[in-house]
C-alpha cells in the first residue's frame, strides 16, 4: 500500500476540524498517519495497517475503538463519508424547519393585521353610512317642516295688505314663484333620498318597493350587516332562534319530532345518543323521552292523545229557536211468533212477512208509514229470537215508543219479558198491543192480568201503559193502535235541528253483491245529504246514494227518516254511529284510531297478563275439546246474533270456537281458512260463489246453508255433542266373600270365595275391600267352579277367582262385582 493512501482528510470524534496529513512513518509493518490539527498533533492509525488486538499506538480516530476486521479503506472512507452526509442533511433540515416556523409566524401576524384592518375599515364605513343616514334624514326632515311652514304661511291671507293686493292676480304671481321651485327642490330631494317622495307612483316603483311599499327597519338592515360582518371573519352566522309549540302524541318517531320541531334529525339523534339512546331517525320513541329533547332544544311541549282525533265530533247544543218537530221512531218487541211483522205489515199494507224464511223475522227493519191523518211515523221491526237480543237491545236504545206485541192466546213469553226489560232500561214509554184477538182461543185480560208480574200495568186495570185490543187479520183496532202512538208522540213533543252535520246510528248493514258495503241508518238529528262525508264506527265513506224503505232514491234525510246509505269503504258494526265530518282526512284518521283501539283491546281481552293465567289457560285449552266453525251472514246483526249463540254453546269440557264471521258471499278465502283449520262454514241466507265451490270440492270443506236460525243452533249443538266424552255408569252385580286362598301351580293364589249377593262374572270388573276400604281395582284372570272354568256364578254357590296380576287376598276380604256401561250426553 502506498504512502499516498493514507494522505486522507479524516474526520476527528469531538467536533475537530481534519488537519493535514504531514508524515508518515512505520513500526515494523504498521504504517502510520500523522495528523496535524490547529491544537495538537495527533497519530492516526492507517486503515488496514494495525492488526487486531495490537497495542500500536492510537487504537482509532480521537480514540475510538479499534477497527473491526475484515474492512477495507475504502469502505472504511465511505462509511466516514456517509456519517458526514447525515450530519450534513440533519443541520440543514433544522434550518429548514426553523425557516418554515418563522415564516409561518410571519403569514400569521400579517392575516391577522389585514383582518383587523379590514374590520376596521367596515366599522369606519359603517359609522360612516350611519352618520349618512342620519344626516340625509335630518334635512329630509327639515325639508319636510320648511315646506308644510311655507304652504300654511301662503295659504293663509296676508291681513295687512290691501284688498286689491290680495286678489289681484297679476301681483300674486311672484308670491306662487318661490313655492313652485321649493317643491322642485323637493322633488329633486327626493329623488335623491331614494325616491320616498318622488310624485307620482309608478309600475317600476311598486314592484320594486318604492313609494308606498313595504321599507325594511334599521333593526332588520343591523342584523343583516351584522350576519354579513360575520360571515366575512369566517365566523359562525347564528341565526334567530324561533320557539314552536310541538305537539306531542304517547309515541313518536324521531324524524317526525325533528320535523316538528324544525331541527335537523341528525342534531335530534344526537341528542338521544348524549342521553344514552342509540336509536336511529326511524325508531320510536315515548313521550317522556321527547318531551326531554324538545324542552332541550328549548321548545314547547303540548301533550296529545291518540283520542284527540275525535274532537272534531262535538256535540253541539242546539238553540231553542233552531229545533223543529221530527217523527217519532216506534220500535215493535215481543216474541217470537206473536204476529209483530204481520201487525207491521197491516199498518204499511204490506206483505214484508211472505218473504222471510220460516215466517220468522231474522232482520231488523225500518219503515216510514203516513197515516190518514197525515202525521208520519217511523217503525223499526225487530226480530223475536232469542238469539235478536243485541237487536231488540239496539231497538230500545235508538227509539222514543215500544210497542209491546202480545199474542193473546199465548200470553207472556220470555222474550216478551226481555222486551220489557230493554223498554225499561232505555226509558221510553210503552204501548201494549195484544194481537190476534180473532182466535177463538184469545184472552186479552190473562195477558193484562200477567203483565202485571212484571210490573207493567195497563189502563184498563187502572194504570199508565194504553193497552189496544188488535188483529193482524181483521184489522182489529189498528186505527186505534196508531192515534194512540200519535197521542203518545205528541205528549213527547220530539224534536231536532235539521240544519246541522248529521247525527245517526246503524239500525242494520249487509254486503251487497251489486252496491258494496250498505248501511240502513236511522238519522236522528241533522239532515244527511248525498256527498257528505263522515264516519261511522272503524268505517268511513262519503254518501254515494241514499235509498228510502220504498226502494226510491233520494237526495238527503232529515231527522227520524230510516236511509240505506252507499259509499262506506267496509261494512260497520251493527249499532254503531254515524257522523258527519269536514273533510276525508279527518274521517280516514277517526276509522283508522278506532279500528286500532278495537284491535288493541281484542289483544288484551285475549292475552293472559301473569304467567299464573297463562298456565291456567293453557291447562283449560288442553282439557276442553273445540268445534271450529266459519260463519257467513247476509247481514251484520243476524252475523252477529249468530256468534252470540255460538258462545252460549258448550260447557267445561266442550266449546263451539267462531274462527270467523262476516257478510256476504262464501269465497275462497273463506275456505282456504276452512282447509286449514279443519272447520265447516255455515252460510246463513248466503250462498258460495262457483270458485269457492270448486275449491270446497277439492278440499273436501263442508258448506252447510240455512235460512232459519233454529236449524244452525241445533246443527251445532248437535256437532258438539258429539265431542263430549261418553259418560259411564258402573252397575253393581254382586258381592263375594273369600272363604280360604289356596297356591295352584302356574296360577298363583286361588281365593275360594262364597257368592253371597247377585252374580259374579268372568268379563266384569272387581274391587277387592278389606275392612270396607278398596285394596285392588282389576279383573279376573280366572273364574271356576269345582274344577271347570265358567263364565258366571250364581248367588249361593262357591267358586274360585284369581285377580289378574295380584296375589295378596286373605281370608274375611269382599269382593265386590261391576259392570260399566257408556251413556251418549247431549248439549242442553
Amino acid at each position: 500500500m502506498s504512502d499516498n493512501d493514507g494522505k486522507k482528510t479524516l474526520g476527528l470524534r469531538g467536533g475537530s476540524r481534519p488537519g493535514n496529513v504531514k508524515q508518515s512513518f512505520s513500526h515494523g509493518r504498521t504504517k502510520n498517519v500523522v495528523v496535524e490539527t490547529k491544537r495538537k498533533r495527533v497519530v492516526v492509525p492507517k486503515p488496514g495497517g494495525a492488526k487486531p488486538g495490537s497495542g500500536g499506538a492510537g487504537g482509532g480516530v480521537g480514540g475510538a475503538g479499534k477497527r473491526p476486521a475484515g474492512i477495507t479503506d475504502a469502505e472504511m472512507e465511505r462509511r466516514l463519508k456517509a456519517v458526514q452526509a447525515a450530519k450534513a442533511r440533519e443541520v440543514e433540515e433544522a434550518a429548514a424547519r426553523k425557516a418554515d416556523e418563522e415564516a409561518r409566524a410571519e403569514e400569521r401576524e400579517r392575516r391577522r393585521a389585514e383582518m383587523e384592518a379590514k374590520e376596521r375599515e367596515q366599522r369606519e364605513a359603517e359609522e360612516k353610512a350611519k352618520a349618512k343616514a342620519e344626516e340625509e334624514e335630518r334635512k329630509r326632515q327639515a325639508a319636510e317642516t320648511k315646506a308644510k311652514a311655507a304652504a300654511a304661511k301662503a295659504a293663509a291671507p296676508d291681513e295687512g295688505q290691501p284688498d286689491a293686493q290680495r286678489g289681484g292676480g297679476s301681483k300674486q304671481a311672484p308670491a306662487k314663484k318661490p313655492e313652485r321651485e321649493q317643491d322642485r327642490q323637493n322633488k329633486g330631494k327626493g329623488a335623491r333620498d331614494g325616491g320616498r317622495r318622488s310624485g307620482k307612483l309608478t309600475v317600476n316603483q311598486a314592484l320594486t318597493g318604492g313609494e308606498g311599499g313595504r321599507q325594511r327597519s334599521m333593526a332588520a338592515m343591523k342584523r343583516k350587516q351584522e350576519r354579513a360582518r360575520q360571515k366575512a371573519m369566517g365566523g359562525p352566522v347564528e341565526r334567530e332562534k324561533v320557539v314552536r309549540e310541538v305537539k306531542l302524541p304517547e309515541a313518536i318517531v324521531v324524524s317526525e319530532l325533528a320535523n316538528r320541531m324544525a331541527e335537523r334529525v341528525a342534531d335530534v339523534v344526537k341528542s338521544l345518543m348524549n342521553m344514552g339512546m342509540m336509536v336511529t331517525q326511524n325508531q320510536t320513541i315515548d313521550a317522556d323521552t321527547a318531551e326531554l329533547i324538545i324542552e332541550e332544544f328549548g321548545h314547547k311541549v303540548q301533550r296529545v292523545s291518540d283520542a284527540d282525533v275525535e274532537d272534531v265530533i262535538k256535540e253541539v247544543e242546539d238553540k231553542e229557536e233552531d229545533l223543529q218537530s221530527r217523527p217519532p221512531v216506534i220500535t215493535i218487541m215481543g216474541h217470537v211468533d206473536h204476529g209483530k211483522t204481520s201487525l207491521l205489515d197491516a199498518i204499511r199494507n204490506t206483505k214484508v212477512v211472505s218473504g222471510e224464511a220460516g215466517g220468522i223475522t231474522q232482520h231488523i227493519g225500518a219503515y216510514q208509514v203516513e197515516t190518514d191523518t197525515g202525521a208520519i211515523l217511523s217503525f223499526l221491526d225487530t226480530p223475536g229470537h232469542a238469539a235478536f237480543t243485541s237487536m231488540r237491545s239496539r231497538g230500545a236504545q235508538v227509539t222514543d215508543i215500544v210497542v209491546l206485541v202480545v199474542a193473546a192466546d199465548d200470553a207472556v213469553m220470555p222474550q216478551t219479558i226481555e222486551a220489557i226489560a230493554h223498554a225499561k232500561a232505555a226509558k221510553v214509554p210503552m204501548i201494549v198491543a195484544i194481537n190476534k184477538c180473532d182466535k177463538p182461543a184469545a184472552n186479552p185480560d190473562k195477558v193484562r192480568t200477567d203483565l202485571l208480574q212484571h210490573e207493567v200495568i195497563v189502563e184498563k186495570l187502572s194504570g199508565d201503559v194504553q193497552d189496544i185490543e188488535v188483529s193482524a187479520i181483521t184489522g182489529q183496532g189498528l186505527d186505534e193502535l196508531l192515534e194512540a202512538i200519535a197521542l203518545q208522540a205528541e205528549i213527547l213533543e220530539l224534536k231536532a235541528n235539521p240544519n246541522r252535520a248529521a247525527h245517526g246510528a246503524v239500525i242494520e248493514a249487509q254486503l251487497d253483491v251489486g252496491r258494496g258495503p250498505v248501511a240502513t241508518v236511522l238519522v236522528q238529528n241533522g239532515t244527511l245529504k248525498q256527498g257528505d262525508i263522515f264516519v261511522v264506527g272503524e268505517q268511513w265513506g262519503k254518501v254515494r246514494a241514499l235509498i228510502s224503505d220504498t226502494g226510491e232514491r233520494v237526495e238527503e234525510a232529515g231527522p227520524s227518516v230510516p236511509v240505506e246509505v252507499l259509499g262506506l269503504n267496509g261494512t260497520p258494526e251493527a249499532g254503531d254511529v254515524l257522523n258527519v265530518v269536514d273533510t276525508e282526512a279527518q274521517a280516514r284518521e277517526i276509522a283508522e284510531y278506532r279500528e286500532q283501539a278495537a284491535k288493541d283491546k281484542r289483544a288484551a281481552a285475549g292475552a293472559a297478563t301473569t304467567l299464573d293465567q297463562l298456565l291456567a289457560k293453557a291447562k283449560e285449552d288442553e282439557n276442553v275439546a273445540e268445534l271450529p266453525i266459519l260463519v257467513k251472514a247476509d247481514v251484520q246483526g243476524s252475523a252477529e246474533a249468530i256468534v252470540q249463540a255460538m258462545e252460549k254453546i258448550g260447557n267445561d269440557e266442550v266449546r263451539v270456537r267462531v274462527l270467523h264471521y262476516g257478510v256476504g258471499a262464501i269465497t275462497e278465502t273463506d275456505v282456504g281458512l276452512a282447509e286449514a283449520s279443519n272447520a265447516p262454514i255455515l252460510g246463513f241466507n248466503v250462498r258460495a260463489n262457483a270458485s269457492a265451490r270448486n275449491s270446497a270440492n277439492q278440499k273436501g270443506v263442508e258448506i252447510r246453508y240455512y235460512s232459519v236460525i233454529y236449524d244452525l243452533v241445533d246443527d251445532v249443538k248437535a256437532a258438539a255433542s258429539g265431542l263430549l266424552s261418553a259418560e259411564v255408569r258402573e252397575n253393581f252385580i254382586g258381592y263375594a266373600q273369600i272363604k280360604e286362598v289356596f297356591k295352584v301351580s302356574n296360577v298363583g293364589k286361588v281365593a275360594g270365595c262364597l257368592v253371597t249377593e247377585g252374580v259374579a262374572r268372568r268379563s266384569a270388573g272387581v274391587r277387592l275391600l278389606r275392612d270396607d276400604v278398596v285394596i285392588h281395582e282389576g279383573t279376573l284372570k280366572t273364574l271356576k267352579r269345582f274344577k271347570d272354568e265358567v263364565a258366571e256364578v250364581q248367588s249361593g254357590q262357591e267358586c274360585g277367582m284369581a285377580f289378574e296380576n295380584y296375589d295378596d287376598v286373605r281370608p274375611g276380604d269382599v269382593i265386590e262385582i261391576f259392570e260399566r256401561t257408556e251413556v251418549e250426553r247431549k248439549l242442553d
